[in-house]
């Protein structure tokens, strides 16, 4: 792979902004995040011996509010690899018409081989560090790969502790019951339903009984695939990091599915006769055992990256048998991928749109804590599907006018939102110290 992931953003940038005309102060902002954040972050472990783990967090750009974005902890965690998040996050915020900027952040490190609390005290320590730079109004950390609620919930009682008084909003996905949003551990898959099902509409394509394969089994990937099956589509394949299942006839019960991997804690060997899942089952549903990456080049319509980033590539683009793919992760297709798609006349619907429906309820939890407001699961989730449909239209509108792909239609559209705000001297003065 040629690049890296921040080398990537900014070519995409610049591409796009090839078709507008882009102040040059506007540019080099885009091109420079307004401040990096490199943290030490000194634990003392179970055993008593103390461990440095290298954080970052990186605010890209606030020119339409508070930065916004997640924390991921994970082994191959680094500056770059945030810096090129961060943007995507300042185009998806201003894609989909949210008032908030793009950050993003993380630890390298392997949480899974963290005790509970050696990841408290971490988080806690990590929270320490950043604490002079978030904020409910300057920047609000959110989940990412490897972190939850639970991460989200140590991170607002010790910035309370730092600053003398509750924020809850000083980060979003927090526990429901602790102040998060109804709605939000379902909003990124059911987010990237109403994307893909929009795009086949304008398409002129009947969804019915299209078939669709998953790599990443997590809260998005599971809510995506019940979304889409009861939409008539039918899934076919999913994997998680230790394996998958593929069943060519469709499986039947997703939730079953869910159900046997938080037994076992594994997806492969799942394959599912109503409530009786087990390996027997296999041959009797015509199954067959897949890798995380032989799921992405199943005979299928639609595959579905919902895990990590660059998993398309040079070279396994050219074997992708599907016609549409849905970037549900960050990233998950490189350059090099995407000019073999564009040629093999493969439509992606790009990340800065198909995730978003996570940062749309993200801002709608950030604006119910500022304003001391509860919503009802069916009213979030009613007015993330307005966000998204709108966002939709928006980047199918670009493509049409400027003869280009969805990725780039994207960008243009987040493109000029930020424009519009750059451009309006009422402005909101940002926030950077």
């Amino acid at each position: 792979m040629a690049g890296t992931a921040w080398e990537r953003a900014k070519n995409q940038l610049k591409k796009a902004a090839g078709h507008l005309e882009l102040e040059p102060l506007l540019f080099a902002e885009m091109l420079h995040p307004d401040r990096t954040v490199n943290v030490s972050v000194p634990v003392v472990m179970d055993d008593g011996r103390v461990e440095v783990f290298e954080g970052y967090r990186v605010q890209h750009s606030n020119i339409l509010g508070p930065y916004k974005g997640g924390l991921r902890y994970h082994p191959r965690v680094n500056m770059g690899e945030v810096e090129a998040l961060a943007f995507w996050m300042t185009m998806k915020t201003a894609l989909v018409d949210v008032p908030f900027g793009g950050g993003k952040g993380g630890i390298t490190v392997d949480p899974k081989q963290l005790s509970e609390g050696e990841l408290e005290r971490l988080t806690r320590e990590f929270t320490r560090k950043l604490a002079p730079v978030i904020g409910p109004t300057l920047d609000i950390p959110a989940p990412d790969v490897n972190t939850n609620a639970n991460v989200m919930q140590w991170i607002r009682e010790e910035y309370a502790h730092i600053v003398g008084k509750d924020e809850p909003a000083v980060v979003t996905g927090k526990p429901v019951e602790r102040g998060g949003s109804e709605g939000r551990t379902e909003a990124t898959g059911l987010g990237g339903s109403v994307a893909v099902l929009s795009f086949l509409a304008h398409l002129g394509k009947n969804p019915a009984g299209m078939t669709v394969s998953i790599q990443g089994f997590g809260n998005v990937g599971r809510y995506l695939a019940e979304s889409l099956s009861a939409a008539g589509l039918k899934i076919v394949a999913l994997s998680d990091s230790k394996g998958g299942i593929y069943i060519p006839g469709g499986i039947e019960d997703i939730s079953a599915v869910e159900a046997c991997k938080e037994r076992s804690g594994k997806l492969a060997g799942c394959y599912c006769i109503g409530s009786v899942c087990d390996i027997y089952n296999k041959k009797k549903l015509d199954g067959q055992d897949v890798s995380s990456d032989e799921v992405l080049t199943l005979p299928v319509d639609i595959i579905v990256p919902a895990a990590l980033e660059d998993v398309l590539t040079e070279k396994n683009a050219p074997l992708i048998q599907a016609k549409y793919v849905l970037e549900l992760a960050n990233g998950p297709t490189t350059a090099e991928a995407d000019t073999i798609f564009a040629h093999r006349g493969i439509t992606v619907i790009p990340d800065i749109l198909a995730n978003a429906g996570g940062v749309v309820v993200s801002y709608f939890e950030w604006y119910q804590n500022m304003h001391g407001e509860r919503w009802e699961k069916a009213d979030v989730l009613a007015k993330m599907k307005k966000y998204m449909e709108a966002a939709v239209e928006n980047v199918w509108t670009h493509a049409r006018k400027h003869n280009v792909s969805l990725r780039e239609a994207a960008y243009i559209a987040g493109l000029e939102r930020l424009r519009k705000s750059f451009q309006n001297p009422s402005r909101s003065p940002r926030r950077v110290l």
